[in-house]
């Protein structure tokens, strides 16, 4: 990258908005751990310090060395990072006695400075902290308050250092922040001097050349998963190597109702070489008595893992000069996987990090691996990749093997598909499809008592999911029109054998995820 910003994490839930909101200024930017400093190159223009849920009292508190940071590039301390340079420099941090949490107002702007550039005095801003700043250090000078904090906001003093320091207690990566877009916009662009060039197409031109230097002559091999993820990076890959890239489509029993056929004639209509797998009947060997959700995602990534390195050794006795393995994880997949970026806490595990390069032999490579949901969509409409596709929702990798609470079956999966089929073609007849970020059907492990006719049913319940979101890591409920739910719900208890209820989830992420399991 020409140019980035670095965003040190020390833990905050809000780092990868931090990460967002940059991006959305065309700027690179990347998350890293708060002690492990990379190198500073000339790309790098900025340095933000992220919150953190320790607080700078605590004897355990989360440190860095800021001479590696203050001085070498403009830096930017948000909440426990504006604390810690606070601290660390000479100033005075207290324990508050209530924390102060929820919207506030910069009600004090002390002085006109470019960092609060288009920032009115009364701007509404997000609090989120536990401790205060009672004194800035020497060389500082004061920018805001608010009706409760003097130090909203504090900079270095003209000359004090090589570079500028800027510290905010408020979050401006927030939404609530109603002028927080403007406070970033100012550090990145006007101070730190970021030109704001990161397009998709440059990304794409970039990315590609890097992959041709990387991959020379050798052969790549991939499974597909019918998603966007998968999908843009098998792009970018076949645009890099052409033909030298090979893609597995294995039908693994939990995708969508008709999907396995659709999917693969789309693929082939684009140019990929593309290897098609009917493999339902070992999953659901495998799946048989599993109610565990993360004994489930395990199963079905170990055998996953069997049934495409069946099918890569078949065409490695074909195709010696395969040496890597393509994967379309993005950047929520390793963010939430392992806390390689932070302290931040493993959620859950996700089917498409490691496991298969080992056993294989095989390097890897992820093009989309610093990507969000939102700018992987962006880079596939550059590669033209076929809207059906690009538009699908976030499918999860275990398919409706997480969306059937309890055990697997034949049956409970044919259920469900029928069920869902109708909530899908209905979003779409209702034209709410592409106005919804992601929605499914959950098949729940309750059986509730219905009437049809004069006779008396016990039968299972689904449950209706769809969420509005920009990539996946915060979710609002969508607010889908009463006829419309009238109808999904007729519709399913009508058409499908076993069903009687039909309930509608109004859980936002946090606290809820959006898959079920």
């Amino acid at each position: 990258m020409n140019e980035k910003i670095l965003i040190l994490d020390f833990g905050s839930q809000y780092t990868q908005l931090i990460a967002r909101r940059i991006r959305e200024l065309n700027v690179y930017s990347e998350i890293v751990p708060f002690n492990k400093i990379p190198e500073l190159d000339d790309s790098i223009k900025g340095i933000i310090l992220s919150g953190s849920p320790f607080s700078v009292t605590d004897a355990n508190a989360l440190q860095t060395d800021l001479g590696q940071l203050i001085g070498k590039r403009p830096v930017l301390g948000i909440c426990y990072g504006a604390q810690y340079i606070a601290q660390q420099l000479g100033g005075k941090v207290e324990r508050s006695l209530k924390r102060e949490y929820g919207k506030a107002e910069l009600s004090r702007i002390y002085q006109e400075d470019p960092f609060l550039q288009g920032v009115p005095q009364g701007s509404q801003v997000w609090m989120s902290h536990g401790d205060t700043i009672m004194e800035i250090p020497e060389d500082f000078e004061l920018l805001a308050g608010t009706a409760h904090v003097d130090v909203a906001a504090y900079k270095s003093r003209e000359g004090a250092f090589d570079q500028p320091v800027y510290c905010i207690q408020f979050h401006p990566e927030v939404t609530h922040s109603l002028h927080g877009k403007e406070v970033l916009e100012n550090f990145v662009i006007g101070i730190a001097g970021c030109e704001g060039s990161w397009t998709p197409a440059a990304f794409v031109e970039e990315t590609v050349e890097e992959l041709k230097a990387q991959l020379g002559g050798d052969h790549v091999i991939m499974g597909l998963s019918g998603g966007v993820d998968s999908t843009v990076a098998a792009s970018l890959l076949h645009e890099a190597i052409g033909d030298n890239l090979i893609c597995i489509f294995v039908d693994n029993g939990l995708l969508r109702k008709d999907e396995f056929e659709e999917v693969l004639h789309s693929y082939k209509d684009m140019g990929l070489r593309v290897v098609g797998v009917d493999a339902k009947a070992q999953f659901y060997r495998e799946l048989a008595g599993i109610s565990d959700p993360e004994g489930k995602r395990k199963v079905i990534g170990r055998v996953f893992i069997e049934v495409f390195e069946q099918e890569a050794k078949k065409l490695e006795a074909e195709d010696r000069a395969i040496k890597w393995l393509g994967q379309g994880t993005i950047y929520p997949d390793v963010i939430e996987s392992v806390s390689v970026h932070g302290p931040s806490v493993t959620i859950k595990s996700h089917h498409n990090v490691g496991g298969l390069p080992e056993k294989l032999d095989l390097r890897i490579t992820e093009p989309l691996r610093m990507l969000f949901k939102d700018e992987v969509r962006k880079v596939g409409a550059e590669l033209n990749v076929p809207k059906n596709i690009l538009g699908r929702h976030p499918f999860p990798g275990p398919g409706l093997g997480i969306r059937i609470l309890g055990d697997i079956t034949p049956e409970k999966v044919a259920m469900l598909q029928e069920a869902d089929a109708i909530y899908i073609n209905n979003l779409r007849k209702f034209g709410l499809y592409d106005q919804v970020w992601q929605a499914g059907t959950i098949l729940l492990p309750v059986q509730s008592v219905g009437v049809m006719g004069d006779e008396r049913t016990y039968e299972k319940t689904v449950a209706l999911r769809a969420v509005d979101s920009r990539d996946g890591m915060t979710a609002e409920w969508s607010r889908l029109p009463h006829d419309f739910l009238a109808t999904v719900s007729s519709e399913i208890i009508n058409n499908v054998k076993g069903i009687n209820r039909v309930v509608y989830d109004i859980s936002t992420k946090p606290p809820s995820t959006i898959e079920w399991e």
